[in-house]
């Protein structure tokens, strides 16, 4: 289960660990494309409207958790990267006795805003009832959501993202034959996508869960390891809260966005929509190499390592990068071809092409970021990539999309590139402080090349 990250060329570590996440995030954004292709295919487009924006809220609370356990991947990679057994099972099992509390709880807090959540995102009126049963069936399944992404991040740490891969993998067929059977036989609409997510994340925990339990594995975890501890679970959210917080913030300028596309009318909700989705799936590249330097960093920063650790950030930049720029070429020339993969709807087609073709070079500008913010969170200073998002999305992210939507009415596409006036930001300011950081290392006598 545990794969030794500090030892083997850097390229070569970074395709081991970054593949098989790179499936597994594909894998997990199917969840929602899943349901907004075959919503398309049986419903109209106030169903779409509905789990565009129901997808949206699950995705961004999603997002934050992943971003919270983060602090278990640093946490148990440093550990491992330690050799230190007793470590590694403490900060499972605190991971574990943390995590499960706060499902439970943001469940049902959740579940009691749902109606509040759904007005503060003005969501179509066409499309309320549809949100609210997608919305009210995904929090009920948000404990299962939460354990299965933090058991991927204990993988994570261990340099291990293979098994999270088979667990998903087999989740994602499941939700795929059931958005069929709900949604297309059954008639259920929004609710039937719902059911169909929450059942197969609630498989894939079952999986994940008895596959620990025989696999006996590279720890032994007493009950003393669930105990709560204060420093390990202090390690845990000093890093996870910031991560966590700056996610949260970038989820929160996409929920504004979608606001002001709600705003502007149905059609323009629903290309919105579709785009973020899509964009899901061509950002797997950048949020691999972040997790890749996240979790290669933290293990050999644990062993003393720390060139390693800045020539893995080298080297995942680059990749990000290169990959950004093809992506965002190739787009321009068959906007319409991505876009109409998930409706039928000519309006709304050429609404999202638009916006696609300005929002897709944020690729190349949020990989950069992207990268640093894995270096940063290794380094025990998530609150550098909160900072910095932060700053962007309120001075320009937010701000040039208001703008952009007001100013052009008539088309998304100034909508989309504006969104790269932020990630250009963040960019700037990560090179900066990196800059920075290492003269200050020189000057100290901790670095000398």
């Amino acid at each position: 289960m545990r794969q030794d990250l500090t030892h083997g060329g850097i390229l070569g570590s970074i395709t081991r660990f970054a593949l098989p996440y790179m499936l597994t995030y594909f894998l997990q954004v199917l969840y929602g494309l899943a349901d907004l292709y075959v919503i398309g295919l049986y419903c109209d487009a106030d169903a779409t409207a509905a789990v565009t924006n129901g997808v949206q809220v699950m995705y961004m609370f999603t997002v934050i958790m992943i971003a919270l356990s983060m602090g278990s991947t640093v946490s148990v990679g440093k550990a491992v990267g330690a050799r230190d057994t007793a470590a590694t099972s403490r900060a499972i099992g605190n991971t574990m006795t943390l995590f499960t509390v706060l499902g439970i709880v943001s469940a049902a807090a959740l579940l009691g805003l749902r109606g509040e959540i759904i007005e503060a995102i003005v969501t179509p009126r066409e499309s309320v009832a549809g949100a609210s049963d997608y919305l009210g069936v995904c929090f009920a399944g948000i404990p299962f959501v939460v354990i299965y992404n933090v058991i991927a991040s204990v993988f994570r740490g261990l340099g291990d993202t293979r098994r999270p891969m088979y667990f998903v993998a087999i989740a994602c067929g499941v939700n795929i034959i059931l958005d069929f059977i709900l949604i297309g036989w059954a008639g259920l609409g929004p609710r039937g996508a719902a059911l169909a997510t929450v059942t197969s994340q609630t498989l894939s925990v079952g999986v994940a869960a008895v596959y620990m339990r025989k696999s006996g594995g590279f720890v032994t975890l007493k009950a003393a390891d669930f105990a709560p501890e204060r420093r390990t679970m202090w390690g845990i959210l000093r890093i996870g809260i910031p991560v966590a917080l700056q996610d949260g913030f970038i989820q929160v300028s996409f929920l504004i966005i979608m606001m002001i596309a709600n705003g502007r009318g149905l059609t323009d909700a629903a290309a919105v929509g579709i785009v973020e989705k899509f964009i899901g799936i061509l950002f797997i590249v950048p949020s691999a190499m972040l997790a890749s330097v996240s979790a290669i960093g933290a293990q050999s920063l644990g062993a003393g390592m720390e060139n390693r650790a800045r020539a893995t950030l080298r080297t995942a930049t680059l990749i990000a990068i290169g990959f950004g720029t093809i992506i965002a070429t190739t787009m321009q020339m068959i906007p319409e071809r991505a876009v109409g993969l998930f409706t039928n709807d000519a309006d709304v087609v050429r609404m999202g092409s638009g916006y696609l073709q300005g929002y897709v070079w944020d690729c190349v500008l949020a990989g950069i970021h992207f990268c640093f913010s894995g270096y940063f969170t290794a380094c025990g200073r998530a609150y550098i990539s909160f900072a910095h998002n932060f700053i962007a999305i309120v001075l320009v992210r937010v701000p040039l999309a208001y703008w952009a939507s007001s100013a052009y009415p008539a088309t998304l596409y100034p909508m989309g590139l504006v969104t790269c006036g932020g990630s250009l930001l963040s960019a700037v300011i990560c090179v900066g402080v990196y800059v920075w950081m290492r003269r200050k290392a020189v000057r100290e006598g901790r670095c000398v090349d």
